[in-house]
């Protein structure tokens, strides 16, 4: 996996994680938005690791058609 995209997947999955641990110290305002960005950074992570398999895919289909 390149390194730009499991920084971006470590940032995600902190973020998510320091969230979730605001929520459940018992402040019930932060809990919604915790799902909500949990949510939302899932959707991010699964469309980040689709998009660079099927770029990744179609680069090396193309490179292997250069002489």
């Amino acid at each position: 996996m390149d390194g730009s995209i499991w920084n971006v997947l470590t940032y995600l999955l902190t973020r998510a994680r320091l969230r979730a641990r605001s929520a459940l110290d018992g402040h019930p305002e932060s809990g919604a938005m915790t799902l909500e960005w949990i949510v939302i950074a899932g959707i991010l992570v699964v469309a980040a690791t689709t998009a660079a398999v099927f770029f990744g895919n179609v680069i090396t289909r193309y490179e292997s058609k250069i002489p």
